[in-house]
């Protein structure tokens, strides 16, 4: 099992497939990685040879910024807008969509509006009458 970045990418699948398990790999992103390195994007991962998995990892790894730098920059970024006080930063410190997304109907576990059906609260009745 080939390792790139720190994350075990899956033998059986195609190369193009597997380099998107790395997080801040996409699709595009690895087919541009793939093209630029001259290797069959149909390949499957466990038929490439040691040193395309070296070149692939060195060119992960230098070029791009992927899993833990990038998950940090993520953060950073958050935190940014919540010090600002922006409208975003504010949706994010409530934990609410920060996206333009409705919170009438959908979010209700979010936002703690958790509704029940009408017969779900009741207690079966043990006792004689």
């Amino acid at each position: 099992m080939a390792r790139i970045a720190g994350i075990n990418i899956p033998d059986e699948k195609r190369i193009e497939i597997s380099l998107t398990y790395i997080f801040g790999v996409g699709r595009a992103t690895s087919v541009k990685i793939l093209s630029s390195l001259g290797i069959n994007k149909d390949a499957r991962t466990k038929d490439l040879t040691a040193e395309e998995v070296n070149n692939l990892k060195e060119e992960i790894e230098k070029k791009y910024r992927v899993e833990g730098e990038l998950k940090h920059q993520v953060k950073m970024n958050i935190k940014r807008l919540k010090e600002i006080g922006c409208y975003r930063g504010l949706r994010h410190q409530k934990g609410l969509p920060s996206r333009g997304q409705r919170t009438k109907t959908n979010t209700r576990t979010v936002r703690g509006n958790v509704r029940r059906t009408m017969g779900s609260g009741r207690k079966s009745t043990s006792e004689k009458t």
